[in-house]
């Protein structure tokens, strides 16, 4: 299933229970799958416009008058060009405003540099009392909005619209706030979010050729950072690897090298896009191209391991 029709599919379900949450898109209801909700919901969803500041500022006034609004767009227009009405009309005024940022990093494809964001963990992740979730596959995105939407404050879920590589299987259960081990080892920690979880799993099958055996930990919140998963598998393997489907300045490497600087001193190799704007491409091509593929965190793995 794409991402875009699971997340729609829970909140047509949860909207059916609360009658306070309402949807606001910036003129991207059908690209991000939402549009069926205005059929369902014609009253408690608002396409805004091209007009993406003004949709977070009236997603904070709903909000201040106790509805629980969801607004959607493309991720460098829900997190840059809006940076300054998250700043202080969602995280300084404690709004209970959820963002969805569609198609981050790599996974804007064909939609080109403009329209790929590498830095906008880096704008939220900044702000205090901001959550920051980074969709990992259909499965648990289903499950994720869920809880998130029971937390009463901001949110920034950052996801792709289309179809996901599997990771998690119907047995998944989603913990709040929590990583996942989704293969244990003894050799070296492999850290990934997002999209990059699928990718590092494939890592995993090219380490065991060579007999090491790697800890993948899916850091589904950047944050909060769940340290006590982290920090337990890296005390046990000794090196460690992040991978993201982001900018290596400010997102998930940036968020375990400060843990880890704080807590256990060592390297921290990093996978992820290096100091770079984007460009039109495939996703296959871009993670080439950004050195992200399979091959490239294997590669980091023994990096660390010397």
């Amino acid at each position: 299933m794409e991402f875009r029709q699971a997340m729609t599919k829970t909140l047509a379900k949860l909207m059916q229970e609360d009658e306070k949450i309402c949807i606001l898109d910036a003129d991207l209801s059908k690209p991000n799958g939402t549009k069926p909700l205005y059929e369902q919901f014609p009253n408690r969803c608002f396409d805004i416009g091209i007009a993406e500041a003004n949709m977070i500022g009236i997603a904070a006034g709903l909000s201040a008058y106790g509805y629980k609004p969801v607004a959607f767009t493309f991720a460098p227009f829900a997190t840059r060009r809006v940076c300054d009405q998250i700043a202080v009309s969602v995280a300084y005024a404690k709004q209970n405003v959820k963002i969805v940022g569609t198609d981050p990093g790599i996974t804007a494809e064909l939609n080109g540099g403009t329209h790929m964001s590498f830095e906008d963990i880096a704008v939220v992740r900044s702000f205090p009392n901001m959550i920051v979730y980074d969709a990992v596959d259909d499965i648990q995105v289903s499950q994720a909005m869920k809880e998130i939407m029971k937390i009463d404050g901001p949110a920034y879920i950052r996801m792709p619209r289309k179809k996901a590589q599997p990771v998690f299987d119907e047995d998944y259960k989603f913990n709040l706030f929590k990583a996942d081990i989704v293969e244990e080892g003894t050799d070296v920690t492999i850290i990934a979010s997002g999209v990059m979880v699928a990718e590092a799993k494939k890592a995993l099958e090219l380490l065991k050729q060579d007999g090491i055996r790697a800890e993948l930990i899916s850091a589904n919140f950047i944050k909060p950072l769940d340290e006590k998963t982290i920090l337990e598998s890296i005390k046990k393997t000794k090196h460690v690897v992040t991978c993201e489907n982001h900018s290596l300045i400010g997102g998930l490497y940036s968020a375990v090298c400060e843990l880890v600087c704080k807590e256990c001193p060592q390297k921290v190799v990093g996978i992820g896009v290096k100091n770079r704007f984007g460009q039109v491409g495939s996703y296959a091509e871009l993670l080439k191209e950004y050195e992200m593929t399979p091959q490239d965190i294997y590669y980091a793995a023994k990096e660390s391991l010397k």
